[in-house]
């Protein structure tokens, strides 16, 4: 009788490498890019689209950081670049303590 290999299962989204968050009329919405070239889009949860952009960063960077860990078993940091307006924020997404599971750009 031969054992069945198990598959490693890969996590549901590649490592995020960027940040891209904008404010709306309904709320913030944000971009993850990956390592991959991909993008996954959606909005911050309970964070009224009145909210100062000091507070949507900072929910960003920690539902971030939160999906990498749980997903990746990787720590990272969330390094806000400086405005160049006031409509959109970037942040380069750094891996934390070595190299993440995937190679970064």
């Amino acid at each position: 009788m031969r054992r069945r290999r198990e598959k490693k299962r890969r996590p549901p989204f590649p490592l995020p490498h960027a940040l891209v968050l904008l404010p709306t009329p309904h709320g913030w919405r944000y971009s993850l890019l990956d390592v991959r070239s991909g993008m996954t889009c959606g909005a911050l949860p309970d964070v009224p689209a009145e909210a100062d952009p000091r507070k949507a960063r900072a929910a960003a960077a920690r539902m971030v950081t939160q999906l990498v860990r749980q997903f990746h078993q990787t720590d990272v940091d969330v390094v806000w670049e400086p405005p160049h307006d006031d409509r959109s924020w970037t942040a380069q997404v750094r891996v934390l303590g070595g190299a993440g599971k995937e190679s970064q750009p």
